[in-house]
């Protein structure tokens, strides 16, 4: 209960730094090419976490497991740049949909990588989501738009890496670790693209792009704590709490009210995320999924 509690907090606390570096990522996409902002604010998490482990760098960022730790580095690298440009083409409380549909999405996608076989009420879930979504698309799957797709990326991509760090969790102790190489890996493949996307960036850009690198560093810290506590099932749906703090960061930042077909969608989109929740939790039912044991 302990571990329990204390996962739910830093869950809590990881949705407020991450919607502020998230509303950051809104007001630079304006002006700035994806590659440009990641390539300054992954250095600065990589170096960051070189910083944190101190002179223990060597023991603190090593992994136990490279393989993962390279996909999980690969799938933030596009979970990013995916949400970047879903963040620059849609309104910040609608992204919150996408972002809702990931619990469902972890509990399917645990199936493959955790050895946990959801049953098919799990996939009853994942259509109540999908209605959701088409909330925000009252015309059919016709109408959506690119930066409809690009949060659909993020989701599918997003939630590999979440998945991947609960995996990583039961060999390791070692959060740096993995807050160090998805982000050197991030600056590191955009760096690529900085010449052909560079522009001149004023005094005050350059500090609001600080500032996320700050909230990001602190954001993926505590969650790959939080999934080390909690499993990803558990920890996905207490995301949701990310839909208050966007809604209030869009309107007092950026004088966006979401639409009613919006709340309607996070409503469905919550909903199921809960249901799936509450199933896990409930002594008294069989779950959706089930863990895979050693006979």
């Amino acid at each position: 209960m302990r571990a329990a509690l204390g996962g739910g907090l830093l869950v809590v606390a990881y949705t407020a730094v991450i919607s502020s570096a998230d509303a950051i990522t809104k007001f630079i996409a304006q002006g700035y090419a994806a590659p440009q902002l990641f390539a300054i604010s992954g250095m600065i998490v990589a170096a960051l976490s070189l910083v944190a482990a101190g002179g223990r760098s060597g023991r603190a960022l090593r992994t136990a497991c490279p393989r993962a730790m390279a996909l999980r580095a690969a799938a933030t690298v596009l979970a990013s740049i995916c949400f970047f440009y879903a963040f620059r083409l849609l309104p910040f409380a609608d992204v919150f949909v996408f972002v809702g549909l990931m619990p469902i999405t972890a509990a399917l996608m645990s199936g493959l990588l955790l050895g946990e076989h959801p049953r098919p009420a799990a996939w009853a879930a994942l259509v109540a989501g999908f209605v959701g979504l088409l909330c925000l698309m009252p015309g059919g799957i016709s109408t959506a738009s690119h930066g409809h797709l690009c949060a659909m990326g993020g989701v599918v991509t997003g939630t590999f890496s979440l998945v991947l760090s609960r995996y990583i969790a039961r060999f390791e102790q070692n959060a740096l670790a993995q807050v160090f190489y998805p982000n050197l890996a991030l600056g590191l493949s955009t760096c690529l693209a900085l010449p052909f996307v560079w522009k001149p960036m004023l005094l005050t850009d350059m500090g609001w792009v600080l500032a996320y690198a700050g909230l990001l560093f602190s954001a993926r810290w505590l969650l790959v704590v939080a999934l080390r506590l909690l499993a990803a099932y558990v920890v996905t749906p207490l995301l949701n709490l990310q839909f208050v703090w966007m809604v209030g960061l869009g309107a007092f930042a950026f004088g966006e009210w979401p639409q009613p077909m919006t709340w309607l969608g996070v409503a469905i989109v919550m909903g199921s995320g809960l249901f799936l929740l509450w199933d896990q939790l409930a002594p008294q039912r069989a779950p959706l999924w089930r863990a895979r044991t050693d006979p």
